[in-house]
């Protein structure tokens, strides 16, 4: 081999980094109800949505679909504007339709079948206890603290931890976190708590004018924030599938 083919630079490059996804949990096979509602959806805020990247999510429905059902959801989901990259990890059977339909499946969306027959079952077989492993010492993640404004077209990701925000999040930017998020300014953009799924997760901001909030998946949107709160403290939090919204010391 010669010297000028062992300094060649390589072609290509590989590198991993966080990458925002908007998870869509379906809960029908009807891809025609689908294609409609989420046209409707990027309309109203196509600055949000449009060409936006999601993870299709199946364990909502009732039955199990097939491969042909899934790739016409697929197919309304492109249709409507937004990019299905992956299914949410699941069971054999997801497995299964990702393989037919050559998608990947996103591992940071673990979701639990609503139907015993998605997943195969167990076998129980008499063994004998296993002697305890000594458990290793787990240190916590300090909170990541951002002292500076978030500006439009920023993203801040604090990666298996909370993320503390002392200043603004304009509108347009983006704070994402694993754990909570705790914002001591105004929110104008976009937050998002819960990123790899924890529901337990929530926001907290100083002053009120959000675009957009997430926690575990489940989000909403805001065309013109409720009056009750408007520039005022506020937390938000899970019940169940529902996001919740509150003023803080009202």
């Amino acid at each position: 081999m010669s010297k000028a083919e062992t300094t060649r630079e390589s072609p290509f490059e590989i590198r991993f980094g966080q990458v925002g996804l908007a998870q869509l949990r379906v809960r029908t096979t009807d891809a025609k109800s689908i294609q409609d509602q989420l046209a409707a959806r990027l309309a109203s805020a196509p600055q949000l949505f449009d060409r936006t990247a999601v993870c299709l999510d199946l364990s909502a429905l009732e039955r199990e679909p097939d491969a042909g059902e899934v790739r016409a959801i697929v197919d309304a989901i492109r249709r409507a504007g937004m990019c299905p990259v992956g299914l949410a990890h699941g069971t054999a059977t997801v497995e299964a339709i990702a393989r037919t339909l050559d998608l990947p499946v996103l591992t940071q969306f673990r979701v639990q079948a609503k139907l015993g027959h998605l997943a195969p079952p167990q076998r129980e077989t008499a063994r004998p206890a296993p002697a305890p492993e000594p458990q290793p010492e787990v240190f916590s993640v300090p909170t990541l603290m951002h002292h500076a404004p978030v500006r439009s077209g920023q993203r801040v990701y604090a990666r298996h931890r909370d993320l503390v925000v002392t200043s603004t999040v304009g509108a347009g930017a983006e704070v994402i976190a694993d754990g909570c998020v705790h914002i001591y300014g105004a929110l104008r953009g976009k937050a998002v708590a819960g990123a790899r799924g924890e529901v337990t997760a929530r926001v907290f901001c100083q002053e009120f004018q959000a675009e957009l909030v997430s926690i575990a998946g489940v989000f909403r949107v805001f065309e013109t924030i409720p009056a009750e709160l408007a520039g005022k403290p506020v937390q938000a939090w899970l019940d169940g599938d529902d996001l919740r919204f509150a003023r803080i010391g009202a």
